[in-house]
């Protein structure tokens, strides 16, 4: 009976955060019915629900959802592109890594938002400056990430690839890349994440359209409906990118996948 039971309790495991959220939503629902909590902040599940297939339905969502998502691309697109390819070069070259390293864990630290309203002095308050304020958050992880994934490679690797009488373009594409690319699809991931908070914040800040423009317009016309809808569909985005990277990284580096499964 033991035995049983303790493969039937391993057979569900998989399935304990769904029930958990299941069970959580359902204790929402009843107890905003029942007036328990705030029904004007705490509007049930149900509705919620409702709501948002209601701006599904209408098309309003696509809009401001499509605006997010293309601000998102090409942040990601041009922080993440420039920070791997400096972030390669530190981690090949001790000469660069020396020069350019103190420059940057000193802006790293900077809250990206603090630097906004100088962005948009420069850029304008148009697009640019948005796109800007999402590369720079997505820049400094895939630089660290990268340059830590080159530093990470064995020196054998080098010393075997000078005695073959390789070139450097050969030792970048057979062993410098390759060998990073565990690390570079890490910072790839924490790219997007950093990438999915600065977007919806400074389409909180400036924008007329975006998935953050739901957020506060719907706060301040306490139309709370509207907003749980909106982090909803900003959830289900996060997820949909996480689950692609994910893909992305089985496909491009399998025996690292397995190697964590192992390990796991």
């Amino acid at each position: 009976m033991n035995s049983k039971s303790h493969r039937s309790w391993s057979q569900l495991e998989p399935w304990y955060p769904v029930i958990m959220v299941i069970g959580f939503l359902f204790l929402w629902e009843v107890l905003s019915r029942a007036g328990l909590i705030s029904n004007l902040f705490f509007p049930p599940p149900s509705t919620i629900i409702q709501t948002l297939f209601q701006m599904i339905g209408e098309g309003e969502i696509w809009i401001h959802l499509l605006a997010t998502l293309q601000r998102l691309v090409l942040g990601v697109l041009l922080g993440g592109l420039s920070g791997l390819l400096l972030g390669l070069a530190m981690g090949w070259s001790s000469r660069l890594r020396t020069v350019v390293d103190p420059i940057i864990a000193a802006i790293h630290p900077i809250p990206k938002l603090a630097i906004f309203p100088l962005i948009m002095i420069l850029f304008g308050i148009g697009e640019a400056s948005k796109v800007v304020a999402i590369a720079i958050a997505c820049f400094f992880p895939m630089l660290i990430n990268s340059m830590a994934g080159v530093r990470s490679l064995n020196p054998v690797y080098f010393e075997v690839s000078r005695n073959y009488g390789a070139n450097k373009w050969k030792t970048f594409t057979r062993i410098v890349f390759p060998g990073s690319l565990p690390m570079i699809l890490t910072g790839a991931r924490l790219a997007v994440n950093m990438a999915m908070v600065i977007a919806i914040a400074v389409e909180l800040l400036a924008a007329q359209e975006g998935l953050g423009v739901i957020i506060w317009f719907s706060w301040q016309t306490m139309r709370i409906e509207d907003l749980y809808a909106s982090l909803i569909v900003i959830a289900a985005l996060g997820i949909g990118l996480t689950f692609l990277l994910q893909y992305l990284s089985r496909r491009l580096v399998p025996w690292y996948s397995d190697h964590t499964k192992n390990q796991g």
